[in-house]
């Protein structure tokens, strides 16, 4: 259990067009968690030279160097809280960057169906590749993770998430070894001082939301252009799968 002189830091990485932001609400709706949104968005767009909504907002509000970012992830936890909870999109973390401050965090993996998550993602990029699946960069993360600290980070699949909100987040919790909070299954609609300044091109659904919404089947059609890169991320995401947390179950 967490304390005020020992706090947690987790990183959770996700890949694009999950429910990130609605986990991130869960956490921050914890009295006793802090959270930052995308802390390497800046740094990964100034290095890429990608266009992307907002970009110029995004690195003028943010750190564009992934040292001074990876200091603010590690040092004092924002408001001296007990928790420090880090969402991250894993393909903001270039190979450039040093993994060897990482094991000094606690690390979980957010994962989604590949049909269902290209189904959205073909929606604001017409040609996801599977680089942009982040998919890759999270096995590649977790398999380091595995080998430096010699424990398999937690995996928990956002459908999961959304037919057990309370099931999936005990059993993060007790992975992540915080306490589960009740106040995690639902939170005040509106927007946060702590969401990123891509919020207005990103947040509106979550922004209206109170809670996780239930899970329903996307109704998106895959592009027949995109079957290809569909196959490939399968089988990245049945290796990550393979290990994703069940729901706690609460004895009666």
């Amino acid at each position: 259990m967490s304390s005020q002189n020992t706090p947690v830091r987790i990183a959770m990485w996700s890949g694009p067009r999950n429910i990130s932001t609605a986990l991130m609400r869960a956490w921050e709706n914890r009295p006793d968690t802090a959270v930052c949104d995308e802390p390497f968005y800046a740094y990964y767009l100034n290095r890429t030279g990608l266009i992307h909504p907002g970009r110029n907002e995004i690195i003028e509000s943010q750190a564009t160097e992934w040292p001074t970012v990876m200091e603010r992830l590690t040092g004092r936890v924002p408001e001296g809280k007990a928790i420090f909870y880090q969402k991250h999109m894993v393909h903001h973390l270039l190979p450039e960057v040093d993994r060897s401050w990482l094991p000094r965090l606690k690390h979980a993996f957010l994962i989604r169906s590949p049909r269902e998550m290209l189904s959205s993602l073909a929606s604001v990029t017409p040609e996801p590749t599977v680089q942009d699946t982040g998919l890759p960069q999270q096995l590649e993360l977790y398999s380091f993770l595995l080998s430096a600290t010699g424990e398999k980070p937690p995996v928990v699949d956002s459908r999961d998430i959304l037919k057990n909100p309370e099931g999936m987040l005990h059993a993060l919790c007790r992975a992540l070894k915080v306490p589960f909070l009740e106040s995690m299954l639902s939170w005040p609609p509106g927007s946060r001082v702590s969401d990123g300044v891509w919020a207005p091109y990103w947040y509106d659904r979550v922004e209206s939301s109170s809670g996780f919404r239930p899970y329903r089947p996307s109704t998106k059609r895959l592009p027949s252009a995109l079957e290809g890169v569909c196959g490939e991320c399968l089988g990245l995401y049945a290796r990550l799968h393979g290990n994703r947390l069940e729901p706690h179950v609460t004895e009666i």
